[in-house]
């Protein structure tokens, strides 16, 4: 479904941020990215939807080249991909409703979205996501009167109004609380199954993403040194992609925190 073929990025101070990265997502998995800080992870998912400008190789979604198309043809491409964001991107000063139909921004068009005349369609669409991530009764509250958790809620239903078939995600647990972020990972894993979506979240927290996420990419100085199983990451494999640490007490962490689930469960 996406494919990437020796994707590279050096900027113009000459640092390489991604290294000829060859790289499949099929139709339906959700992928974790990790790696320390400046390994590339946002780097990757922000040349995928070009909001950082690749400086060679391919963007293959469903066999179209993202790289090569102008600016009109990748607006419609961009409808395919859902961008969920780190620190949420929302319009402060607007409700939760008018958050989740910006969405729809490359579908009705400026004047529509400006005088916030969206389709009965796109409306009912917004009251069923918010109604799956429980924020139904909030749709009228503003963005700047909601928790971190659920700023991030309202972006994910902004992203799934596109009706993509890619979520990128860039670290959306990094300014939650544990619990929190445990209940914002199992809710995009559960909505990519349930709609079928291919998804790359870029996290920083291992555990995590080996609690609830299938596939596991490892990125080091922009290049993938693990690529597999949230099982194979042995304390070896972790300590090449980020160097030492007690990784066994991470491991212990992890399987604690799934006891944990399952009993909660």
């Amino acid at each position: 479904m996406l494919r990437l073929q020796k994707l590279t990025k050096t900027y113009k101070t000459g640092d390489q941020a991604l290294k000829a990265i060859d790289l499949e997502v099929p139709k339906g998995q959700v992928l974790a990215l990790i790696g320390p800080s400046g390994a590339g992870k946002s780097t990757m998912i922000r040349c995928i939807n070009r909001l950082v400008e690749p400086s060679s190789g391919a963007v293959l979604l469903e066999d179209v080249d993202l790289v090569s198309l102008g600016s009109g043809a990748l607006r419609k491409a961009r409808r395919e991909m859902g961008m969920i964001f780190q620190e949420y991107a929302l319009v402060e000063r607007l409700t939760v409703m008018e958050n989740v139909l910006s969405g729809r921004l490359g579908y009705v068009g400026f004047w529509r979205s400006f005088l916030r005349r969206y389709p009965q369609s796109d409306v009912d669409e917004a009251f069923r996501l918010l109604d799956r991530v429980g924020l139904l009764h909030m749709a009228d509250k503003r963005a700047d009167e909601l928790s971190g958790g659920q700023r991030q809620r309202v972006g994910i239903c902004r992203a799934l109004i596109q009706n993509p078939k890619l979520l990128l995600v860039d670290e959306p647990t990094a300014s939650l609380d544990p619990k929190t972020s445990r209940q914002i990972m199992r809710l995009i894993t559960e909505l990519c199954q349930e709609r079928g979506l291919a998804a790359i979240i870029n996290i920083h927290d291992v555990a995590l993403a080996q609690m609830f996420v299938p596939r596991v990419v490892g990125l080091r100085f922009g290049e993938i040194v693990y690529d597999g199983l949230p099982t194979g990451l042995t304390p070896d494999k972790l300590t090449e992609i980020y160097g030492e640490e007690d990784w066994e007490a991470t491991i212990e962490k992890v399987e604690e925190e799934d006891e944990d689930i399952e009993a909660a469960e």
